[in-house]
């Protein structure tokens, strides 16, 4: 496909730092299936970046401001999580390259596309983004679907049309306003991002801003903040007054069944084929909001119960003598005592918890919030922190968290994990690994070793 997408006339080549972040790296292999010239750099390699190439990305490890892609590109895109001082971006800066942020190409990307449907909240974006991408497949409508995570059949990113665009609305510095949306989700209010943020008014402000720039917007009625938006169309299990509500929910090995009520109105039944509690509010978002859009239910229903996992989000990767690995993403206190509470309802023996915090400034805003979560988890880990872009902060670290939970063991790296994990894990057991840093790729090492 060779096309010239509107808001982006005049642009040919385009050079990504960050390329390997996960919602970067789709809106790079959108541009290059639109036929566009697509590079980038990171400053590590990963899974990822391994497979740019594949969609046409090429893909660097590291900064060099001689590189041709860098120097022919007409347009560079940076993630919010690089440093100013970054050369490449810097050097872009000097030369009068037109700059946009990742949020500001996602904007220009949504105008592209007759309807735009938007999934914010402080968690579960990532999988209600997926479920809603599996609904628009089921639904025969040409679609693209930018997710921030890794769905298992769809991947990051899937595009076949410009009829509808699926994507994340997120909240770090305010990204989300950037988009207009038809349809907005707000799935959930949390203290997250604070350092973006004066206050956690100021963040429900901003959340609220998001709903009034849409046509619709459907907020979840059982969140704390619901009050404040009360104006908007709603979806629920416990309030009764809920517009989408769901009633009649059955469990079956943490696979959950349930009646959907639209107004009122028992409409249809829905049996889960994904792990956990809080996907009933995901699907009943995702219903909800391709409702709105004048979709049958019955071809919805197919959707969500056609989905299944998004990588990260309560994963087994594999077994050591009898013991599941599992991965969840979970990097909040509330995340985490969600995931901890379902893996404790399918344990079968001991169950273990490996929890790495992400950045020193998210554990030190939080430290009394985690550590009141952690404080009642048995068998604990903690290891040691996912700087991200910060540097060492002794006070929001990891070792600095064990001290104050206590009766945990920390962690320092992959090798003492690996030799805890041989004299310690039996058949039964769960060893659950938490956290949106590299304990993922950690784990996934130690497996390997392992077995």
């Amino acid at each position: 496909m060779n096309m010239h997408l509107k808001g982006l006339e005049n642009i040919h080549n385009f050079y990504f730092i960050g390329v390997g972040g996960i919602s970067m790296s789709a809106l790079a292999k959108f541009l290059s299936a639109c036929g566009y010239s697509v590079a980038g750099s990171d400053k590590a390699g990963n899974g990822i970046t391994e497979k740019l190439p594949f969609f046409g990305v090429k893909t660097y490890i590291g900064c060099d401001v001689e590189r041709k892609e860098f120097l022919l590109s007409d347009c560079v895109v940076y993630t919010d999580a690089i440093n100013a001082e970054n050369l490449e971006f810097s050097t872009a800066r000097q030369m009068g390259k037109r700059i946009l942020t990742r949020g500001e190409l996602l904007k220009i990307v949504s105008d592209n596309f007759m309807h735009t449907i938007a999934v914010a909240g402080s968690h579960g974006k990532t999988t209600c983004t997926s479920i809603s991408a599996h609904v628009l497949r089921a639904c025969g409508v040409p679609f693209m679907a930018h997710i921030g995570g890794e769905d298992s059949l769809l991947g990051n990113y899937c595009f076949n049309g410009f009829e509808y665009l699926i994507t994340e609305a997120c909240e770090y510095k305010k990204n989300l306003l950037y988009l207009k949306p038809e349809v907005a989700i707000l799935l959930n209010i949390d203290k997250d991002h604070m350092e973006c943020y004066e206050n956690e008014d100021d963040l429900a402000h901003c959340f609220y801003e998001y709903c009034l720039s849409a046509k619709t917007a459907f907020v979840c009625s059982d969140d704390k903040r619901y009050a404040q938006f009360s104006r908007f169309p709603s979806f629920g299990i416990k309030n009764v007054l809920s517009d989408y509500r769901a009633t009649e929910l059955r469990a079956n090995g943490e696979r959950y069944s349930f009646t959907i009520e639209e107004y009122g109105r028992a409409l249809c039944r829905v049996k889960l084929n994904a792990i956990g509690y809080c996907n009933v509010y995901n699907a009943l978002a995702a219903f909800a909001a391709m409702r709105s859009l004048g979709f049958d239910e019955k071809e919805i229903v197919k959707g969500l119960q056609s989905f299944s996992s998004v990588k990260r989000r309560f994963e087994k990767i594999g077994e050591y003598h009898g013991a599941s690995f599992i991965c969840d993403y979970a990097h909040h206190p509330k995340e985490i005592l969600s995931t901890v509470a379902t893996a404790k309802r399918i344990c079968r023996g001991r169950l273990y918890v490996v929890f790495q915090p992400h950045t020193y400034s998210r554990t030190k805003l939080l430290m009394q919030e985690f550590t009141d979560v952690l404080e009642g988890v048995e068998n604990l880990l903690i290891y040691k922190t996912y700087p991200a872009r910060e540097k060492y902060d002794a006070e929001g670290s990891a070792e600095r968290l064990a001290q104050i939970v206590g009766n945990c063991l920390y962690i320092e790296n992959a090798f003492t994990l690996k030799t805890w994990i041989k004299q310690t894990l039996k058949e039964g057991d769960i060893l659950l690994f938490l956290g949106a840093g590299d304990i993922y790729y950690v784990a996934e090492y130690v497996l390997g070793k392992l077995n």
